[in-house]
């Protein structure tokens, strides 16, 4: 009777063994079709890393917190033929590449020219690692940072002697400090916005994005942010050194940047409000050409505030040390070019005029033609790198011809549906894809929170997204701890950055085959999506890694997101980059072919082998 049942028992076990082996070639021969089709892209090179012992799912060695010196350990997980990058020499502390002084100087003075952005051929181009100044720190968190810059990290005092009784900045020990003081508001920034928010919208918000020209340290955004304005605050690189670096030290939105002959790199439309506080800028000159490319980028309804010279002029011409003919005819141009371009006064107190954009574009165009106005012609009045200025008004009507639509105030605009994807304007944007382009966003940064804990504790301030879309990265991580510079490159297949600023977001143009118009070391994180498959055969990887690393931080991070086989390919080259880094699985699993690479830059500091 046992055989009997044992033999039974035999048979039995081999007729479930036969099945499941068939089941499991049925198994696998559907997953390699799967695979063969396409919608398999990139498993088996994931496959393959995970054999060969990178961890897809945690990240035990990577280290996000700040040491605020002394060298961060090394993890040696690099393919043994990585390229090493050496060290630049020290004195390449601060290059900033598209603004090189001595470069600078060859170009003509006519227009401010030679400040414009004038970027290195490639045999000029430098291939090593820009090197942060002995004693470099990571900046105070946000809001001391608005009151505080270690010495170290912009070790430079000429603005304290220049500027010592305008209150800019003052050197205190082994930091600056920053009392929030201007050459136009001496007593302090909240003062004189206090002053502002008298006449604008300010408090409701309906004034959101604002544009400082010439900006000095930046102390007007600085003091704007906690009533819930961010501003894009911009000046050259000149004998006022450091003014742009000193306000991104501080935790302040600023680029590189002069009104020269280029158009300002921000589309039609953009801003609430564009302030001029002495900042120097000959407005009135050859007919306005600079006041029309600011009326370029503020949208109808939009405040265009100047406080200085020639404001006020009768009073103040003995102090400001200028002729009375001179300032007179200076303000007569002013008013003659606001008045082209149908701002209204709305307020002249002091040293201080605004002026509002009508929002009411008919009487406006035609009251403009009557004046002999000249209307640009261009079909895409976004359409801005190193274009030139035009001497003509920009209608405000787009090409589209979308009617002129007011704003929501902030917050409530971040998640509303802007007026460009409301009226079709950008192209291939329903109302549903912006809808779910947000909901994928919350996802993806939610996914971001779990992996680096303290990415909106406010240890990041200053972060970057290179490839912004429609903004819903910064969107989902709006915080006061912090701001995005949302980056649209020029060769993305949708401008979008329009949208952006209707988010209530800021942003800029780039191309990132080139230098971006900032110090070294000026964001804290940098968000690269898509930006390697966008690029891949426009310029060549090692630059643009090689700018990233020159903007970001010692110890900041880095987060990538993009297809497997282009990330294997960065991941092997920042090996070389003193950078920690590992590969993620995407949030929805292991078979989606695009994949996170997550990167922290190690802290050193010039006293290492230099390469040139």
């Amino acid at each position: 009777m046992a055989n009997k049942f044992n033999s039974g028992d035999g048979r039995t076990r081999s007729s479930v063994s036969i099945f499941i082996v068939a089941g499991l070639c049925c198994f696998f021969y559907l997953l390699g079709a799967w695979q063969r089709s396409g919608f398999g892209k990139g498993d088996s090179i994931a496959l393959e890393m995970t054999n060969s012992g990178s961890n897809c799912n945690i990240l035990p060695n990577l280290n996000f917190e700040t040491h605020h010196g002394g060298e961060a350990g090394i993890i040696d997980d690099s393919d043994s033929n990585t390229k090493v990058y050496k060290p630049c020499a020290p004195q390449y502390a601060d290059y900033t590449p598209c603004q090189d002084q001595r470069r600078a100087m060859t170009f003509p003075r006519e227009n401010m020219i030679y400040r414009e952005r004038h970027c290195p051929s490639e045999g000029e181009k430098l291939h090593c690692l820009i090197p942060a100044p002995e004693g470099y720190v990571t900046p105070f968190p946000w809001p001391k940072s608005r009151d505080y810059v270690p010495y170290a990290n912009a070790p430079y005092k000429s603005l304290t002697v220049e500027k010592a009784i305008q209150n800019w900045i003052q050197y205190e020990g082994n930091v600056f400090r920053f009392p929030g003081g201007g050459t136009q508001f001496p007593q302090g920034a909240d003062k004189y916005i206090d002053q502002l928010a008298s006449v604008l919208p300010i408090a409701n918000g309906t004034v959101r994005t604002a544009l400082d020209t010439g900006c000095g340290v930046a102390s007007w955004g600085a003091y704007l942010w906690k009533r819930n304005v961010i501003a894009m605050s911009f000046a050259p690189r000149d004998s006022h050194e450091a003014q742009v670096q000193f306000a991104l030290e501080r935790g302040v939105p600023a680029v590189i940047g002069v009104l020269g002959s280029i158009k300002m790199p921000y589309p039609s439309r953009a801003f609430d409000m564009a302030h001029c506080s002495r900042c120097l800028i000959p407005w009135g000159v050859n007919d306005g050409l600079y006041m029309k490319e600011v009326d370029r980028v503020l949208r109808p309804g939009g405040y265009w505030v100047l406080s200085g010279p020639p404001i006020n002029w009768k009073t103040n011409y003995k102090s400001w040390q200028r002729p009375m003919e001179e300032l007179q005819e200076e303000q007569r141009q002013i008013e003659e070019a606001a008045k082209l371009l149908c701002w209204e006064k709305k307020s002249e107190k002091g040293e201080t005029a605004i002026w509002q954009k009508k929002m009411d574009t008919d009487s406006c165009r035609a009251a403009q033609e009557n004046s002999g106005a000249t209307f640009c012609k261009s079909e895409d009045t976004d359409d801005v790198w190193y274009k030139k200025m035009e001497q003509c008004i920009t209608p405000y009507k787009n090409a589209n011809n979308d009617e002129v639509v007011d704003l929501k105030p902030f917050p409530e605009r971040l998640y509303a549906v802007p007026p460009r994807i409301a009226s079709g304007s950008v192209s291939g944007v329903s109302v549903e894809a912006y809808l779910e382009d947000n909901k994928q966003w919350k996802k993806h940064v939610n996914a971001y929170r779990k992996i680096n804990k303290i990415i909106d504790s406010g240890r990041y301030r200053n972060i970057m997204d290179m490839n912004a879309g429609l903004g819903g990265f910064a969107a989902a991580l709006q915080s006061p701890k912090l701001w995005v510079m949302n980056v649209v490159p020029t060769i993305a297949k949708k401008n979008t950055l329009g949208v952006v600023f209707e988010r209530g977001l800021i942003g800029i143009y780039h191309d990132w085959c080139e230098a971006f118009s900032t110090y070294p070391r000026t964001y804290d994180l940098i968000h690269a999506n898509g930006v390697f498959s966008l690029y891949k055969d426009k310029c060549n990887f090692e630059d643009i890694l090689l700018e990233m690393d020159r903007i970001l931080r010692p110890e900041g991070a880095v987060i990538f997101r993009d297809e497997v086989d282009v990330l294997v390919k960065v991941k092997k080259m920042i090996g070389g980059m003193k950078w920690d880094s590992k590969m993620m699985d995407h949030e929805d699993g292991p078979l989606v072919p695009e994949k996170i690479l997550i990167a922290v830059k190690q802290y050193w500091v010039g006293n290492s082998t230099s390469a040139q």
